[in-house]
This record gives structure tokens, C-alpha cells and sequence, in this order.
């Protein structure tokens, strides 16, 4: 191996070895949620907190964390967000009421805003231009998210059965030693300290999200006309009208208006907000439907996701090669295709399924998926210069963690506070996916970029 070559090595190792703790903590807590629900005195809403808490923080902060990346440079945000994220995990470990623990979950999803769009444009600062090494760097960066979404059920599946549901935050202490470790042995990215940060974007769009998701979990319980829920409404849309006009006025905007003038951006940023709304809302009605209605324990709860494991690795390390030979928009539509078909199988199933008629799902939801993000992360890349590469990974992030906390909250709904409802809910949820996947298959065969093998190589 060249010298390049071992330096991008120990980059794309030490950044998707935190992307993975982040993802990690992202689907980790489902399988403990009925433990959390009983040991907290919790209700569905109380435990969608727990899952929302942190993507919430994690989806506002990223803007303004990548952009504090490309200033004050990757690396430092990075270490800094390792060290948030296990004193955040400490005190999620040690919570003695649901309020104590859905605080420690924001604070984990802060740490997790920096880490996130920083060792993404690690991964990028390192490829120095090479399309088919930052390719390469890619698709193991979202093969370590993608296991580790995928495998975090199972892991808490086993440390809830075993240890108990706070090990699930305890374990992430010895990753975020190592993690700190494996960073420093990477060369510093390089900031541009002209850049400010965008402070009152920053605090509108955590207002207009926070109130959106609000509207939406209590929606159920409380009624759509419910005081609160209308409020909740009202600021969201308010804020989100402010944002727009705060950003195209701004000297230093946490949003670049200029960063939606091309079709290849927008279209994998849309893409983003689509899987992971899908990916999540499922997943959290999937982790109460096997344990509330099937009577699966946490361990094996979290075994009947390891097919999801498995299919995301293999098919996330092949995506490096197929987006290099056929472009970014083949691997974006089949991958929404595969997936929309993983629902279709999702929605057959009903409360006397076996786990044999799950499983045809719970493989074509992490092909595609595994197909898709590498080209959809690769292709927001592509689109911006190296210096931008922090704001750009953190406006796709942020979408996606907006999807899936919309998902969450969404899904959730229609799943009620009862287990009766589970699979009507998991039925109706997997439903809206598929019309959602089609529709992003569509508008990815039309406005992305088409490269084929000779351009890709370039």
C-alpha cells in the first residue's frame, strides 16, 4: 500500500468508528424500551421521547456543527463530540426518572451532531480528490452506520436480557476511549477560520423542530385540536418561515441557500429524508410489535434483527465498486426499489405471523438501503467543494435525522398506546413507506445524475 493509501486507511478507520457509535445509540434503546417503560413508569409517548430526545439535538445541531468543523477543523469537533457523547452516556446510565434519562439523551445527540459531519469530511479531506478513494472511504463509512443501526438491536437485545437497559449506555464508554484513540492517529483537517456560525438560524430551526415533533407525538393522545398541539403547530410553521428569510439574508448562514441551486444535491437530500423516515418509524413499531405482541425476550428480539446485520455489511462494502461502475442514480433507484419492496412484505404481516414471513422484509430493507446511501452520501459530496464538505454532510444529516425523528413520531401515532394496535399500525406505517420509496425511486431516476462506469472513473 502507498503512503496515501495507509493514510486514508487510518482515516476512513477512525471516522466510520464513530459513525458507528453514533448509529449505534440510534436503534440500541428500541429493544429496552418495555424495560425503560416499566422500570420509569413510561408511556408510549414518554418512550418515543427517549428515541426523539436524541435525534432531535442531533438533527439541530449539525448544521451549525459542520460548519464549526470547517472552521475550527474537522478533527477538533470530532474529539470534542467523543468526549460529550460519554459523559452523555454516563448520565443516561445512571437516570433515575424518565425525565433525567430523555435529558441525557439530548445531550448525547449533541455529541453525536459533532461527530457525525466531522468525520465524514475526514473521510473527504483524505480522499484529496480521488473519486474512487473517497468512493471507497464512503462505503465503509455507511457499512459501519449501517451495522451498527442494524446491530444495535441485538446488542441491547443481549445487554438488556443479561446485564440490564442502562449497560446499553455504560458500553459506550471503552468505544469512545478507543474511538479518541484511532483519532489521533489521523492527520488534523485543516479549518478556515473566516467562517462564523449562524447563531439565530441555529436557535429557530431548534425551536421549529423541537415544536413540529412535539405536535406530532401528542397529536394522538391529546387530539390534532388540542391547545398544545395547535400551539406546538403554529411555532414550527412560524419558525420555519423565519428560518427561510433569516438564511437568505444572512453573511454566514448554517443553510447556504446556494447549496439547493443543483438537482443532484437536492435530490440525495430528499432521498435522505425518505429513508430514514421510513427506516426508523418501522423499526420502533417493529421492536414493540415482536416484544408486545409475539412475546419475544430483548435477546431474542434482538437476534431477529440480525439478518438486517448482515445484509447492510456485504451489501454497503459492494456498493464502493457498483457506484464506480454505474453511477450513483442506477444504485439510488434500485436501492429505493428493493426497499419499498422489504414494506410490501412488512405490511403482509399480521399478529399470528411467524418469523419466517418477516424475513423476506428484513433482507430487502437493508439491501437497498445498503445500495442507496453510499451513492446518496457520495453524490452530496460531489456536489460541493472540499471546504464546504462539514455544511454539506451536515445538511444531509440533519435531514435524515429529521426524517427519522419524524418517523418516529409519525409511526408511533399510528400505532397507539395499545398493543391491539401494533399490527394495524405497523400495516398502515409500512404502507406510507412504500408509496414514500416509490416516489423517491421516481424522482431520483429523473433528476439525478446519470455516470456511467467511463464518467465514474474520472
Amino acid at each position: 500500500m502507498t503512503d496515501k493509501q495507509v493514510s486514508m486507511a487510518w482515516v476512513t478507520a477512525a471516522a466510520s468508528f464513530g459513525f458507528a457509535l453514533v448509529q449505534l445509540d440510534v436503534s440500541i434503546v428500541n429493544v429496552a424500551l418495555p424495560h425503560m417503560a416499566s422500570d420509569l413508569s413510561a408511556s408510549t409517548a414518554g418512550l418515543q421521547w427517549v428515541v426523539d430526545a436524541y435525534a432531535l439535538p442531533f438533527a439541530a445541531f449539525l448544521l451549525t456543527m459542520g460548519s464549526l468543523g470547517d472552521r475550527a477543523g474537522a478533527r477538533k469537533v470530532y474529539l470534542a463530540g467523543l468526549a460529550v457523547f460519554a459523559a452523555a452516556s454516563v448520565a443516561c446510565a445512571l437516570a433515575p426518572t424518565l425525565a433525567w434519562l430523555v435529558a441525557g439523551r439530548a445531550l448525547q445527540g449533541v455529541g453525536a451532531a459533532a461527530m457525525l459531519p466531522t468525520s465524514l469530511s475526514m473521510v473527504n479531506h483524505a480522499a484529496k480528490g480521488d473519486r474512487k478513494a473517497r468512493a471507497r472511504g464512503v462505503a465503509f463509512w455507511t457499512a459501519a452506520g449501517a451495522v451498527a443501526i442494524a446491530a444495535g438491536p441485538l446488542v441491547g437485545g443481549l445487554l438488556v436480557g443479561t446485564v440490564g437497559w442502562r449497560a446499553i449506555f455504560l458500553v459506550n464508554l471503552p468505544f469512545c476511549l478507543l474511538g479518541a484513540w484511532l483519532t489521533w492517529r489521523v492527520p488534523a483537517v485543516p479549518g478556515d477560520g473566516s467562517r462564523g456560525i449562524d447563531l439565530k438560524g441555529q436557535w429557530l430551526s431548534i425551536v421549529m423542530l423541537t415544536a413540529a415533533i412535539t405536535a406530532i407525538i401528542e397529536s394522538r393522545p391529546r387530539g390534532v385540536l388540542d391547545p398544545l398541539v395547535l400551539g406546538c403547530a403554529v411555532v414550527a410553521v412560524m419558525c420555519g418561515v423565519i428560518f427561510v428569510h433569516v438564511e437568505r439574508r444572512a453573511k454566514e448562514p448554517m443553510l447556504p441557500p446556494s447549496l439547493f441551486k443543483r438537482a443532484q444535491f437536492n435530490t440525495a437530500i430528499a432521498f435522505g429524508f425518505v429513508v430514514n423516515l421510513t427506516y426508523y418509524g418501522v423499526v420502533f413499531i417493529l421492536s414493540l410489535y415482536l416484544q408486545r405482541i409475539h412475546g419475544y425476550s430483548p435477546i431474542r428480539a434482538g437476534l431477529a434483527y440480525l439478518p438486517l446485520t448482515a445484509t447492510f455489511g456485504v451489501v454497503n462494502i459492494a456498493s464502493a465498486w457498483l457506484i464506480s461502475s454505474m453511477g450513483p442514480r442506477v444504485l439510488l433507484t434500485v436501492g429505493a426499489l428493493l426497499d419499498a419492496a422489504g414494506f410490501v412484505m412488512l405490511a403482509l404481516l399480521t399478529g399470528d405471523s411467524s418469523y419466517w414471513a418477516m424475513l423476506p422484509g428484513f433482507l430487502l430493507l437493508p439491501a437497498g438501503m445498503g445500495l442507496a446511501v453510499p451513492a446518496m452520501t457520495t453524490s452530496v459530496l460531489e456536489a460541493v467543494d472540499a471546504a464546504s464538505a462539514g455544511v454539506a454532510g451536515g445538511v444531509l444529516n440533519a435531514v435524515r435525522q429529521t426524517g427519522g425523528a419524524m418517523g418516529v413520531a409519525m409511526f408511533g401515532a399510528l400505532a397507539g398506546s395499545g398493543t391491539e394496535h401494533l399490527a394495524g399500525g405497523l400495516r398502515q406505517a409500512s404502507i406510507v413507506s412504500v408509496v414514500m420509496l416509490l416516489a423517491a425511486a421516481g424522482f431520483a431516476a429523473r433528476y439525478m445524475r446519470h455516470d456511467d462506469g467511463q464518467n465514474a472513473a474520472r
